[in-house]
């Protein structure tokens, strides 16, 4: 390799630290996860959340530019979806390895009867 020029490996390396650096924002991953099951509209995602539209805007049009979600827009309304499954998996495992972190069963190991709420009967759980 001639001095000074990138690999295409190591482009995708250094991209990929700006996938992360991108959502290492705990905003920004409630985003990705609420558009986990499909397009929303700004608003709708900020009730979702529990954040202000205009925040939620600023952090969409961050993902925006990272090629994260895509718009379509429907006279005044905009709707977000993400632009592909692949963030929202590589969210998902992110939850996945804090649940194996922090929990002894971790959730998404957890049979239906593991994890029901307080009260409730989990016979048969292990």
């Amino acid at each position: 390799m001639i001095e000074g020029m990138q690999s295409s490996e190591d482009a995708y390396v250094e991209l990929a630290v700006e996938v992360f650096a991108m959502l290492a924002d705990p905003t920004r991953v409630r985003i990705v996860l609420a558009l986990g099951d499909g397009e929303l509209s700004v608003n709708t995602i900020a009730d979702l959340i529990g954040k202000s539209p205009t925040g939620v805007s600023q952090h969409l049009a961050k993902l925006r530019m990272g090629r994260m979600v895509t718009t379509r827009q429907e006279g005044t309304r905009v709707f977000y979806k993400l632009a592909h499954d692949h963030v929202s998996q590589l969210v998902r495992d992110a939850i996945h390895q804090a649940e194996h972190a922090i929990d002894e069963i971790p959730r998404h190991h957890r049979t239906p009867s593991e994890t029901a709420p307080a009260g409730r009967s989990t016979e048969g759980a292990r």
